[in-house]
């Protein structure tokens, strides 16, 4: 009977964004739709954003052990890490190869195993959540096969770990929404970051959820949305790849909301979010005096991003079908 009466609150609390919206008459459908769509995820995404939150906070205070696994272990234990979706890892990982503490094999793992905000949307899709499962598989073995074949083929000596101490400057860096990355953060920062963070997304998703409702209305249906798009294009993914590189957790965001409405592929998807490392990569462009080094870096992870993309779009090595197994549809 409890849980009865829980499950009616809930689908009163699901369904009252609709209630209160569909009766507004002067307002088009696609404004209602999207409204209706993003307001449904607040909840879902403030619980994600908290729970990220104290991932955050718990890892940031091993950053010694970080020292110390990302250099024997590198490509692996950056893969592993980075695919737990929080926008802090990329940037510690960043600062540590401008250090020469990483070798750059396992700075491009992290990278291409970091999804940011893309499994929080996904996760608020109840529907789509299996998605989770692929999406973290396949950036993880592509990203400790192509972090350790960076290594091999562009090797170089990495310092040894060092003690870190209160001064470093990487204990102090930026985050998402301007936080600070802090093993000791303030007890109010345990809910105002997620608040602050989930309205961020929201604005963003709600702005998407209207542009794209909008051209979706003029193009008539979503396959011919995505016939404009180029699906199942070999260009797409390539497209994706570059789209990824703005250094900004909100673009993760746009390549999975353009995945859920069917207008990109699920090899694009993959190819976006994979060259998509938040704002890691803005640490990397703005603090590795080797310009010709990060011209590398971004060049490779480009490749790898849009192959891998390509791979999975035309289904080649039946990645699509080992995924069937389980009972899971990409």
């Amino acid at each position: 009977m409890n849980f009865d009466i829980i499950w009616k609150i809930f689908n009163v609390i699901f369904n009252l964004p609709e209630h209160l919206i569909e009766p507004v008459t002067f307002l088009p459908e696609f404004l209602k739709d999207a409204l209706i769509d993003s307001l449904n995820l607040l909840p879902f995404l403030f619980v994600m954003f908290v729970f990220i939150e104290w991932i955050e906070i718990y890892f940031t205070k091993k950053k010694h052990l970080f020292v110390f696994f990302m250099k024997k272990i590198g490509p692996l234990f950056g893969s592993l890490f980075a695919s737990i979706p929080q926008c802090g890892f990329s940037v510690i990982a960043s600062t540590l190869y401008t250090r020469r503490i990483l070798s750059r094999g396992t700075l491009l793992s992290v990278y291409l195993a970091t999804s940011d905000e893309a499994i929080p949307i996904i996760i608020s899709e109840p529907s789509k959540a299996y998605l989770v499962l692929p999406i973290i598989c396949i950036k993880i073995l592509v990203a400790i096969i192509a972090g350790y074949l960076v290594d091999i083929i562009f090797t170089y000596k990495a310092n040894e770990p060092v003690e870190l101490n209160k001064s470093d400057n990487f204990l102090h860096e930026k985050g998402c929404c301007h936080h600070e990355i802090a093993d000791s953060p303030h007890p109010k920062d345990l809910w105002l970051h997620p608040l602050k963070h989930t309205f961020n997304i929201f604005i963003f998703i709600l702005i998407v959820s209207i542009g794209l409702g909008y051209i979706l209305s003029v193009a008539g249906t979503e396959e011919n949305l995505a016939k404009y798009c180029l699906i199942n294009s070999p260009v797409q993914p390539v497209i994706a790849s570059f789209i990824g590189l703005i250094p900004n957790c909100a673009i993760s965001v746009l390549l999975t909301l353009l995945y859920l409405k069917h207008t990109i592929s699920f090899g694009s998807l993959i190819a976006g979010l994979s060259s998509s490392s938040g704002l890691g990569l803005l640490i990397l462009l703005t603090r590795n005096n080797d310009k010709k080094d990060t011209a590398v870096i971004i060049a490779v992870l480009i490749v790898i991003s849009s192959v891998t993309g390509i791979l999975i779009q035309n289904n080649i090595f039946n990645i699509n079908y080992i995924f069937q197994i389980l009972g899971i549809k990409v």
